[in-house]
């Protein structure tokens, strides 16, 4: 029997891969935009909204039960237009429709399912829904008949109760609270995270557990402030847990999104880069605190997945890749003990399951992910030969791995993430001492300035098959500043310092709200939506808010400009209410808010070059402090309009000179490498 291809419906003409993986669903989809809402008002009928991701495994489940069936696809074409929406392209509407579903249902997750009048109005919202009622969720077909029949009928109580949604979502006042954020703030943070460890098997709370290292960010940081070795305990043991767990890649490398199981064995096997940037950042960060060579090599491990496949050609960080392959999630990840004896042979084979718990009966639907939970990493990392035998197995099985069918890569460039892994490489490259870390962090860089500026400078989001699109939302400009500092803190190339400048000027400029303070996630310039949400929760991503808070107190300190710091006390007290009452929920902004409150040591080494720096700057990247900040003065004139003080700072004797100052006052400048250490410390 002959199948005749299905006609493509206006998805095919979309950039977006989730978009394109539905366009040849029978549903009549529409993008989001002005044709889909003019036809809903003109054959007055509500819209079905369905938001997504391209690597979502519920999603691709969603779309083969309901999407792909005939008599879903009539229902909904008969008496609904059906918009598509990629929530990695439009995290604006995400936003505004996942608190809708929150507000009305308790929760939320993808595929994010709403019903709403053609204004835009949501009056139904829920996540996944399967064809046919199962699982103690209705079913689809059912839901859609009874809401089309509710349309008929009641359809005024309907456009009311939307309208009432949006209002009481708009209008929800922001939870004041007139205790200044500050040191109690950091303490309650703390004791939170430290109330919710998990001693046996580290992170935080029971499965479902997300790495979240933006929380072990900030417990790096108290125990940097305060000295509390509990809070470097709890991120050693969660690191070690992590990497230990089936939610690293043991054999190609790079992180999963979660643990579906509290002892990170069983992954959600799809791959973010922005998990992967953000865990990168961490270990490296672990190493400096603690100098243990198993952070580092973890780190690199990341970096080593990223370049080989997360890089695009063109030097840029492609976006996820997917949990299934051949229909079936984590096919590509699994093992059986014969096909590991098949691909090193029967003793190396044996010797490899034994230590990576790949076993006949499985860990997990009959096979085996491997993982190092039952092991004692120190017996690795302390024999060589034994390490060097493990990795020799690992590279011919990730060579036979290699030849079987390769879960689906998101090749989209988001300008956000691309911020946050080259913020990762570039730390790593100036405390690893890797050049090549940081020519890819510098690659992606120019790939932004090449693809995602427009003539008239404004910062795009999203590039994909030569096309530039969507203007660049507050998480764009915060995590490419974030990106750039480092970069600066790596090369000492005062362009990207001075390009910082300008993107966090752009952003106070494009979304910060001069009624009540804080950011927007859009901009004034950009599509309005049926309102303008401001975000600080600190979720699997940090806020946008959060790391602009952060990048706006370091190059204040960086260039002596007040004028940022007074719009970072003004973002700090517009979420201080928030912040305040739930601290570890906001683990980002309390990272910033320790840097803000602690004495921060601002550094200037003056050299005829960073060559002449070099003994100053190792002694620097081999230390952990997150509370000082750094500049390299060559005489730059760039550098010296930047930050004027540095005009002055000369060096002393002829010799590459540092200086140092603390609590807003100038320490004596120094000419050796040990007497920095010491100021620094």
């Amino acid at each position: 029997m002959i199948t005749k291809p299905r006609t493509p419906n206006r998805l095919a003409r979309e950039k977006s891969p989730y978009l394109l993986q539905h366009a040849h669903n029978p549903v009549d989809w529409y993008p989001w935009g002005d044709e889909a809402f003019q036809k809903a008002k003109t054959e007055d009928k509500p819209i079905f909204l369905s938001i997504g991701y391209s690597t979502c495994h519920w999603c691709h489940v969603m779309e083969r039960e309901s999407f792909e069936d005939q008599e879903v696809a009539k229902v909904l074409n008969d008496h609904y237009v059906s918009i598509k929406v990629d929530r990695e392209e439009r995290p604006d509407i995400d936003s505004i429709y996942m608190s809708v579903c929150q507000a009305i249902t308790g929760q939320g997750g993808w595929p994010l399912t709403i019903i709403m009048t053609p204004d835009k109005y949501p009056f139904f919202a829920g996540t996944y829904f399967p064809k046919s009622g199962k699982y103690g969720y209705p079913g689809l077909v059912e839901l859609l008949l009874q809401v089309k029949d509710a349309w008929a009928s009641e359809r005024d109580r309907l456009i009311e109760t939307g309208g009432n949604i949006t209002e009481a979502i708009k209008n929800s006042p922001r939870r004041v609270n007139d205790e200044k954020l500050g040191e109690e703030t950091a303490e309650r943070a703390f004791r939170g995270f430290q109330s919710s460890f998990d001693k046996v098997y580290g992170g935080f709370g029971g499965a479902p557990k997300f790495p979240v290292p933006h929380n072990l960010a900030f417990l790096l940081r108290y125990w940097k402030a305060k000295g509390n070795d509990a809070a470097l305990n709890i991120v050693e043991k969660t690191l070690e847990a992590m990497y230990k767990g089936g939610i690293f890649d043991h054999v190609g490398f790079g992180f999963s999104r979660y643990s579906t199981d509290k002892r990170w064995l069983v992954p959600h096997f799809e791959k973010m880069l922005y998990d992967n940037a953000l865990l990168a950042y961490a270990y490296t960060e672990a190493y400096q605190a603690t100098g243990k060579t198993i952070y580092k090599d973890i780190a690199k491990k990341i970096f080593a997945y990223v370049l080989r496949d997360m890089t695009s050609g063109e030097g840029a960080f492609c976006s996820a890749e997917d949990a299934d392959s051949e229909g079936e999630e984590g096919k590509f990840y699994l093992w059986h003990p014969e096909e590991v004896k098949e691909a090193v042979g029967k003793e190396e084979g044996e010797f490899f399951c034994g230590w990576y718990d790949i076993k006949p009966e499985g860990n997990f639907e009959g096979k085996s992910i491997p993982n190092l939970i039952g092991a004692d990493l120190n017996e690795i990392t302390g024999d060589s030969g034994l390490k060097s035998r493990l990795d020799s197995i690992r590279e011919k099985l990730f060579m036979y791995r290699e030849q079987r069918t390769r879960p689906y890569r998101d090749d989209k460039i988001l300008t956000s993430w691309n911020g946050l892994m080259i913020a990762a490489l570039a730390l790593a490259g100036r405390v690893f001492g890797c050049t090549e870390y940081v020519r890819a962090a510098e690659g992606a860089y120019d790939f932004i300035q090449r693809n995602l500026v427009r003539e008239d400078g404004r910062l795009l989001a999203r590039y994909r098959d030569g096309e530039a699109a969507l203007p660049a939302y507050l998480e764009d400009y915060a995590f490419l500043t974030w990106g750039l500092i480092e970069l600066y803190q790596a090369t000492f190339k005062t362009g990207y310092l001075k390009r910082a400048l300008e993107l966090n000027g752009d952003m106070l400029a494009l979304f910060w709200d001069e009624g009540d303070g804080g950011l927007f996630l859009y901009g004034e310039d950009s599509e309005q939506l049926i309102m303008r949400p401001k975000e600080v929760y600190d979720g699997a991503l940090p806020s946008g808010n959060s790391v602009a808070l952060y990048n706006m107190l370091r190059l204040s300190r960086m260039t002596g400009d007040t004028g940022i710091e007074e719009r970072a006390r003004q973002l700090t007290e517009a979420f201080g209410g928030e912040v305040g009452h739930n601290p570890t929920a906001h683990s980002f902004f309390m990272s910033a808010l320790l840097f803000g409150t602690q004495p921060t040591r601002e550094v200037v080494i003056t050299a005829w070059s960073r060559e002449e720096a070099r003994d100053m700057l190792d002694r620097i990247n081999g230390s952990f402090v997150p509370f000082a900040t750094i500049l390299v003065n060559t005489g730059d004139e760039e550098l010296h309009r930047i930050a004027p003080f540095t005009r002055e700072q000369e060096m002393v004797g002829q010799k590459p000179t540092a200086y140092v100052c603390k609590n807003f006052a100038c320490l004596q400048p120094v000419t050796e490498a040990d007497a920095l250490s010491a100021m620094l410390q």
